[in-house]
């Protein structure tokens, strides 16, 4: 397959939504760079890729949530020489339980990855991508950037600051060559998922047809990236809940979201 698609940088492609985007990317003829902590993992998708598409693909194994990794990851890709078209930040991590029984490092290096690495990343790629006129950035928020999440508080919150960037973002570029899409799949069969699970006997028993493949969200998240899109819900039961929490009153969607994790055990004391 000829390789004149746009490179692309994904963040935390290691597992998860982000290798089935770097598959789906290959799969398109996308050249690849594919950033993530863990070596062997990403070595080896990527191998995979390569073989399968015929496509190029690097790595940069990174920890993005230290405070050099974004900048590091950047200028590894300017040492190859080639300007990175389409930006995906997808790395980051969840915390579930109450906010107090949290550890402040936990908290402080969810930040780091959800929203400040995020953040240098698009600022240090996104002046390139409008002096060029062409650009795409897809960031992977959650169905949890629309509300208030009791026992994920701090997830939560940082993927609703992914979103109004985004947002922010979309109607600053426009006209721009640039566009920014934001993704936000809801339970999602991914080891993040099975950390849900794995706390909660309640979230354990959620119906398999509430949790939604990740290859599925990948598809569907590129087809918007590429067309444009401002946000995404992949899902019919996320895109209801989406809606849902933006037409109600800020107070019934708290004391809703409240309720519902009461009665769960992910709010449980340790």
């Amino acid at each position: 397959m000829p390789q004149s698609r746009p490179l692309s940088l994904i963040t935390g492609a290691s597992a998860g939504i982000g290798a089935q985007l770097a598959r789906e990317f290959a799969s398109h003829g996308h050249r690849l760079t594919l950033v993530a902590r863990r070596k062997g993992k990403l070595e080896g998708l990527a191998a995979e890729l390569a073989a399968e598409f015929y496509v190029d693909v690097k790595v940069i194994v990174q920890d993005l949530a230290r405070p050099t990794g974004p900048a590091a990851v950047v200028r590894a890709t300017q040492d190859e020489g080639d300007a990175i078209g389409i930006l995906v930040n997808n790395a980051g991590v969840i915390d579930v339980g109450p906010f107090a029984a949290s550890h402040t490092d936990t908290l402080v290096n969810l930040v780091n990855l959800n929203v400040r690495a995020l953040t240098e990343l698009t600022s240090l790629l996104l002046p390139g991508m409008v002096e060029r006129g062409f650009g795409r950035i897809l960031n992977v928020a959650s169905l949890a950037a629309f509300q208030p999440v009791p026992s994920m508080a701090a997830y939560a919150a940082s993927k609703a600051y992914v979103l109004a960037l985004t947002e922010a973002l979309s109607e600053e570029l426009k006209g721009s060559g640039v566009t920014v899409t934001a993704l936000c799949p809801g339970i999602t069969d991914t080891d993040m998922a099975s950390e849900i699970q794995a706390g909660s006997a309640t979230a354990a028993k959620l119906p398999k047809q509430l949790v939604s493949d990740p290859a599925d969200v990948a598809a569907e998240g590129y087809k918007a990236l590429m067309a444009g899109r401002v946000v995404l819900v992949p899902g019919l039961p996320n895109q209801l809940t989406a809606a849902w929490s933006q037409v109600t009153p800020r107070w019934l969607t708290r004391y809703v979201t409240g309720l519902a994790m009461r009665r769960t055990d992910l709010l449980q004391k340790p």
